[in-house]
Formats: structure tokens, sequence, C-alpha cells
């Protein structure tokens, strides 16, 4: 891709639109009868659909061959957490109205919460080494092996919005589905060695000549 920082711009405000317009419609009056809860459902929803769009990031790479497509990944990830951290926010703040040990009590007693939780804290570390700083410090091998964590907090997140919703579970099961999908790349892809998108080596015309001579 030609204009990779321009990408990356509109991927950065377009991502933060969402925000906005949760922002405008709370402003508005528009988020329901139970405008806390909506808040709460919506950007829970926004911190999953960025994990997802991070974590198939690799494959469609893989598959398509678009090597550019790396450049993103971080940003999306970022975002994931973001929402994730905006989504407590909220809860903390207007459901548990800043106590402490209110959502110490759910996360005890509510195996979702507790799930909901343990997908956020495995964002943490993620987010602290997603600079390639981090990546030097950690080697390269131990940063890939550290951010498998991802897969674990998609799956966290997946079944706790599940286990949220009360009736209607059909969007739910489609995150599920998903998922299962990039989960099952990633295991079958390296079980059987797929294809993997390779740089393209630039050789001057001399040594694309002695190569065509020695075949």
């Amino acid at each position: 891709m030609k204009n990779t920082e321009f990408a990356k711009l509109v991927i950065l405000i377009n991502s933060a639109v969402p925000l906005g317009m949760l922002g405008y419609d709370a402003v508005r009056g528009q988020l329901g009868v139970n405008p806390i809860e909506s808040a709460v459902h919506i950007t829970g929803m926004l911190a999953l659909v960025f994990l997802f769009l991070s974590l198939a990031v690799t494959p469609l790479r893989l598959l398509t061959g678009k090597n550019w497509l790396s450049n993103f990944r971080r940003m999306l990830g970022l975002y994931a957490f973001f929402y994730g951290c905006v989504h407590f926010t909220t809860y903390f703040v207007f459901q548990r109205s800043l106590s402490f040990s209110g959502v110490v009590e759910d996360t005890v007693k509510r195996s979702f919460i507790l799930l909901g939780m343990t997908a956020l804290i495995l964002m943490v570390p993620l987010a602290i080494t997603s600079t390639a700083a981090s990546v030097k410090r950690l080697g390269a091998v131990n940063w890939k092996r550290l951010h498998r964590l991802a897969y674990v907090s998609a799956i966290c997140g997946a079944i706790h919005y599940y286990m949220s919703v009360k009736a209607d579970v059909r969007i739910p099961i489609s995150f599920i589905i998903v998922l299962a999908v990039l989960l099952g790349y990633r295991l079958i892809g390296k079980r059987f060695n797929f294809a993997r998108a390779k740089p393209v080596r630039v050789t001057s015309p001399a040594s694309q000549a002695t190569s065509s001579v020695g075949r």
C-alpha cells in the first residue's frame, strides 16, 4: 500500500466514531429505557469487534498476500483495549457507583463478570507491550507467545457476552462462530503448514541471469 500513514489515520478516526455516536445518543436521550445498560452493552461489543478485527489481520494477510495489513493490527488491538476500558469504566461508575467492593462482590458471585474482568486484564500486558521497543526487548519469539493471550482474552470476552445476554443470543453466538473460525484457521494452518505470504525479494538483473543459467 502506497500511503499506509493515510490509511492509519482513516482507521484511527473512524474507530473513534462509534464512541462519538454513543455520546451523541446519550446526550439526546436516545439510548433506550435503560441508557446505562445500553452504554455498557455497546462498549463491550465494540471491544470484542476490535479485538476480533485485530485477530483477523494475520489470517487475511496470509490468505491474500497483502502484507501491509499488518500495519493496522496494533491500532485495532489498542482500540479493543480502549473500548474494553470504557466498558469497565461505564460499569464501574454508573452501575457500581465507584464501589470497589461492589465490583469484587459482582466478580465473585457472577461468573460472566469474572470472565469479562479476565478478558480485560489479559489485554493489559498486550497493550503495554504493543510497541516496537517491546518486541526488541522481549524478543520476537517471546513477544509472539505473550500476544497469544489475545485469543484467550477473546474467548473469555465472547463467553462473557453470551452469558450476559438474557434473551436474544444470536449476536453473541455469531461472535463465537467467528472466533471459532479464527482459532480453527490458526490451529489447522499451523498443523498443516498452510502457505504463508512471503515478502517479494528484489533481485538485480545480473543475479536473475545467474540463477537462470543454473536451471
